[in-house]
Order: C-alpha cells, then structure tokens, then sequence
C-alpha cells in the first residue's frame, strides 16, 4: 500500500504540481479513503519527503559503478553523464528532485536525508581527487561542484521541459550527451569517455 501511495503522489505531482494535490486527491487516484494514506504518511510532506529520497536512494544506487572508476577526471565525466542519463530515463523523480517548487528547502534540513548528502559528497570528492591531480584549479570545491551540477542540471532541463525546440526532437539526448562531453572536455583535458 505505500508503495501504491507513493506511486500515485509521484505521478500526481509531476501532471498537477504539489500545490494542487491533495491527500484527498492521492487517495481517490489508489481509489481508498484519505484515512488509509495517514496511516503510513503523517501528511503531504511526508509523502513527498518520502519520495524524494527515493529519487536521490535510485540516483545514487544508478551512479555505484561510476563511483568505482579509479580515475577521477573519468569518473567525474561519468557522474555528469549519468546524471544527465537519470534525468532523461526518470522524469518524474527528476521533476520531483530538482524542477517543482515545493516545500523541501524546509522538509530537508533533516538528517534523515542521507541519499541526497550522499550523492552530491561523491561529487564533492570526486572533484577533491580532481583538484589533487592539478585539474579545476583556482575554484573551490563547492564552487566547481555548483557549476557542473548546475551545467548537468541546465541540459537535463532543457530537454525536460521541452525547451530546445529548434534542434531535432529525435537527435536531442545524443545532442545533450555531446553538449555536456564538449564542456568537461574543456575542464578535464583528459581522453574522453567512450559514447554509451
């Protein structure tokens, strides 16, 4: 029954946004009584908490084998390129994590977010290693760290969103994975990732 529950918020949120959904409006979607929802989640927030850190637990168990590259400057790429991969295969949990406006800022400052810390510290350290090598210099760790994430996060939105509308529709995901190579290939001079 969780799982139901969670299924249909998730969906629920990504047609009609947080602010418009209900637990009323989740419990009709499961075709059960607001009261069955409150016995798992104390309210919306919870739910939303709640998947969240599915997004991030999926993201992170996603990103495993890439963590286990020895190379940081190819790790790295790989991280950026399964985030962009993540984003383009789980929309919903994409829109969720990172594009609706909710109430998270206010939920997450809650230890209890341990996937979220723990995916953008393998980032973190990632980029340490990098910096160790003598690649990113002159920045610091949590400023390199923003502009790739935000660099990742800005294509992922683009197609998203459906905001990139003058490239061809049916070239668009390899034209992103091309895009984000071509800016870690001016950060990271180092040989590429081969294409998946």
């Amino acid at each position: 029954m969780r799982s139901r529950i969670l299924e249909s918020a998730k969906s629920l949120f990504a047609e009609d946004g947080f602010q418009n959904v209900s637990i009323r409006k989740i419990a009709d979607k499961i075709e059960y009584s607001p009261a069955t929802i409150y016995l798992y989640f104390k309210d919306k927030d919870a739910i939303l908490f709640a998947l969240h850190n599915e997004g991030f637990r999926t993201l992170f168990s996603r990103q495993g084998e890439n963590m286990r590259i020895v190379d940081p400057a190819k790790r790295l790429r790989a991280l950026l390129e399964g985030y962009l991969d993540f984003a383009l295969d789980e929309p919903e949990y994409y829109d969720l994590m990172f594009m609706l406006f909710t109430p998270l800022p206010k939920i997450l400052k809650t230890s209890e977010w341990r996937y979220g810390r723990r995916a953008f510290r393998a980032l973190q350290t990632t980029i340490q290693e990098c910096q160790n090598k003598g690649l990113l210099k002159n920045t610091s760790i949590e400023a390199a760290s923003l502009g790739l994430w935000g660099a990742a996060h800005g294509i992922a939105a683009l197609l998203l969103r459906q905001r990139a509308s003058m490239l061809p529709e049916d070239e668009l995901p390899a034209l992103a994975r091309e895009g984000l190579r071509m800016l870690e290939s001016h950060l990271l001079p180092l040989a590429p990732i081969p294409s998946a």
